[in-house]
């Protein structure tokens, strides 16, 4: 009866400001917030009787999920008491919270004990788990449509950002990630080691996602969970070709599921760029119908096996972050998407400011793909065009460098991991400063990793298909003489640590790359070399 008056009371007053500030707002009655304190008591009262349980739930029940701030205060006692591998019991709780000074705040030593007299058997405490997390919902959806409904009243607020902005804390919500915002470093450290051991007893396994590429995953361990990758070069240079080889590298031989929003390219030309990869039948030869009976069954096979690829294609055209998130959203709960990629940067669409300018545009657009990975928690690899400064310097010294990202510094700033893609015989360089020829090859630089160390991986490029091959090259071709050596003898003998040897029908296997061709609506001979874009 007293903490109902005493709620009544502070929502009382709240309704009072909020007269004040909101005239049309008014408060239909005092009510308590959606609680459950006794079976909160419970499940303190099951956790001291039968510890073992703390184990089950430190993953699934949080501090912030107890009504009662004594009750919560208890249960980070526990937590934290269970963490050191310490005995939990109604002794040892009391001991920490009056070493910590609350024991008083909490009820004394009498309730604590009160707690585990309370309860009998522990059978019932997962049950009784998701009702206080029902509890909590309910509450933070009051908390959050009462904000949404105060920021509504706004005049100059957004309203396209308003929705996005609640829809992505729906989304929040729902995946209870509310509760996990704030960890305590024992907790932090602890999750961060349980990775690192099972890192450890599977050698073979990436702590990312896989890109395919094997020199670009020895330096990267994989697209990392809530980084956004930047992959930025002039046109022609092959980025939608580079980015489609990783999508199905991911998707059929990783069984990872992925998102790919293309803002230039029709989902049409899109499959049929992989048709004709994955069946290799020239797009020319698809476009006229005019296939030999072998190619026609090369292509049905080829449509069986992509059929089976979890790739999600969205050609929506004049999309901005906003609603590449809420698509992003609605993916991740459905299907359970691993990666997104989208094509390209800077063609998403931003509303228009009055004393806007492109720059702070395109810095809206990376922070919010930045903060798009770290809510889903997962990778997002952003296409993007480099400036023209490139062209305007000496052939020798048009290898890309961060400087060249177009339009914004802030790309560089918010990137986990910023890749280039630089093919030398396009500008006319005919060797690698090792004397490698240049013909047919490809540099993928990494020139920032936020994470790890920067470094290139050197594969081959099919200008006639306009299709990346892996072969697993760990040489680094700028690199001279016997620092070119060490270089590649530090680097195979990692390989070798992290990964296995494979046999060359592996290998022969492995490198046998998916073919991702030039623009379908262009027309080339078949002895002159196709633009990749």
């Amino acid at each position: 009866m007293a903490e109902e008056i005493e709620a009544s009371g502070i929502l009382n007053e709240v309704s009072k400001r909020s007269r004040k500030e909101r005239p049309t707002i008014t408060v239909q009655g005092a009510r308590l917030p959606p609680n459950a304190t006794e079976i909160e008591d419970l499940v303190l009262g099951a956790l001291l009787i039968e510890p073992t349980l703390i184990g089950e739930l430190k993953d699934y029940l949080m501090p912030a999920h107890f009504y009662d701030p004594k009750n919560a205060e208890i249960y980070e006692a526990i937590q934290k008491l269970a963490n050191r591998n310490s005995v939990v019991d109604t002794t040892t709780v009391v001991q920490y919270l009056a070493e910590a000074e609350t024991l008083g705040k909490v009820g004394g030593a009498r309730r604590i004990a009160s707690l585990s007299l309370a309860i009998s058997s522990a059978a019932s405490a997962a049950g009784h788990v998701k009702i206080i997390i029902q509890k909590y919902l309910q509450r933070e959806v009051i908390r959050l449509c009462s904000e949404t409904q105060m920021k509504a009243y706004e005049a100059d607020e957004d309203v396209d950002e308003l929705v996005e902005e609640m829809e992505g804390k729906l989304f929040e919500l729902s995946e209870y990630k509310l509760q996990r915002d704030v960890l305590s470093m024992e907790l932090a450290v602890r999750q961060t080691m349980d990775e690192l051991t099972e890192l450890k007893e599977h050698p073979d396994m990436y702590s990312g996602v896989p890109t395919g590429f094997y020199k670009l995953d020895l330096i990267t361990q994989g697209f990392q969970k809530g980084d956004l990758v930047v992959l930025a070069a002039r046109p022609s240079m092959g980025k939608t070709a580079l980015a489609m080889t990783m999508a199905m590298s991911m998707s059929l031989d990783k069984k990872k599921s992925v998102a790919f929003f293309s803002l230039e390219m029709p989902t049409v030309a899109l499959v049929r760029r992989l048709l004709s990869a994955e069946a290799k039948v020239d797009s020319k030869v698809l476009r006229s119908g005019l296939m030999r009976e072998e190619e026609e069954m090369a292509l049905w096979q080829a449509a069986s096996r992509l059929m089976n690829a979890s790739i999600y294609l969205d050609d929506s055209q004049n999309m901005g972050v906003g609603e590449i998130q809420a698509k992003c959203r609605r993916l991740k709960q459905q299907k359970g998407i691993d990666i997104v990629f989208i094509d390209y940067l800077q063609l998403i669409s931003t509303p228009a400011t009055k004393n806007g300018n492109r720059e702070q545009e395109v810095s809206k657009i990376s922070r919010g793909l930045k903060a798009m990975a770290k809510e889903l928690n997962i990778p997002v690899v952003a296409l993007a065009q480099l400036s023209r400064a490139i062209e305007g310097r000496d052939s020798k010294t048009r290898r890309p460098i961060l400087s060249d990202l177009r339009e914004s510094g802030s790309i560089e700033q918010d990137a986990d991991i910023v890749m280039f893609i630089h093919r030398p015989e396009k500008y006319g360089i005919l060797e690698f400063k090792d004397h490698v020829l240049t013909e047919g090859k490809a540099e993928l630089i990494i020139a920032k990793h936020r994470n790890g160390e920067t470094g290139s991986a050197f594969v081959d490029f099919d200008s006639h298909n306009a299709r990346f091959v892996d072969t697993r090259d760990l040489v680094d071709h700028n690199y001279e003489g016997n620092e070119n050596e060490k270089k590649s003898n530090s680097d195979q003998k990692r390989a070798a640590y992290a990964n296995p040897p494979i046999s060359e029908e592996e290998q022969g296997e492995e490198t046998h790359d998916i073919q991702s061709r030039s623009n379908d609506e262009l027309e080339y001979g078949d002895d002159r070399e196709q633009p990749a874009f």
